[in-house]
């Protein structure tokens, strides 16, 4: 009954992705979670670009409403705009970019395009990241798939299935289809074999530190001796002579 629900939500939200990003401006969406709240439901949009989502006096926001009321049957549908901070980080907005890139100027620059991208990617702090142009819309005699890699990226195991972020768009040309898929490793990710060593002079300093923690402790210990022994001379009388 759970796997049911959780199934129906998932193909909810992407009916519901496949939707609005038709609806919006090209380059602004990147994703949105749908949440339960109770007077009905929310939908958070997530975008680089908050301006183009809403629209001039909020009319994205109310053509979304209604589009969720009549075609989604959402009740009391409620929609909040999420700004995301690193865009250069979200894989989906880098696609989008990218895309919208191809079908202002066209795919003739898509190498100087391809690299500058992924330079930025890496700038803004990823560990690694890929982008991969393919499609007939290619202009190039050699292949018609291009891959621009940088950094260090996983391409198997846990690490590449559940924490490496990825974004697909595709860009609909006059010489045809061309898909933009790009992936990142986020900075907040921590690899199982990332092992850091402690520094020198770390060390150094706190075997120094524990020297003289251990110097203080022995000159307590002889002041506290020394003190007892006098006592015990004073306490003890002085023979006579002769």
């Amino acid at each position: 009954m759970i796997e049911r629900q959780i199934l129906k939500k998932k193909v909810k939200e992407y009916l519901l992705q496949e939707h609005i990003a038709g609806e919006l401006p090209k380059g602004s969406y990147s994703r949105l979670e749908l949440k339960k709240t109770p007077l009905g439901e929310k939908v958070i949009i997530y975008t680089s670009r908050p301006g183009l989502v809403v629209g001039s006096k909020g009319v994205n926001i109310n053509r979304l409403n209604k589009i969720l009321k009549t075609k989604f049957e959402m009740e009391n549908p409620e929609i909040e705009i999420a700004e995301i901070e690193n865009p250069n980080l979200d894989p989906k907005s880098v696609a989008e970019r990218i895309v919208s890139s191809f079908e202002r100027f066209g795919p003739k620059r898509f190498k100087s395009m391809g690299y500058r991208t992924l330079q930025e990617i890496i700038d803004a702090g990823a560990i690694g990241a890929e982008i991969v142009i393919s499609g007939r819309g290619v202009p190039s005699s050699r292949a018609k798939t291009w891959r621009f890699i940088s950094g260090h990226l996983k391409k198997s195991g846990n690490v590449s299935e559940n924490l490496i972020k990825r974004g697909l768009s595709v860009a609909r040309l006059k010489s045809g289809s061309v898909g933009v898929k790009v992936s990142i490793l986020t900075p907040d990710i921590k690899l199982p074999d990332d092992i850091r060593f402690i520094e020198k002079k770390e060390e150094i300093k706190e075997d120094k530190e524990k020297t003289e923690q251990e110097e203080v402790k022995k000159d307590a210990i002889k002041k506290v001796k020394k003190k007892d022994k006098k006592e015990e001379n004073e306490k003890t009388p002085a023979k006579a002579d002769g």
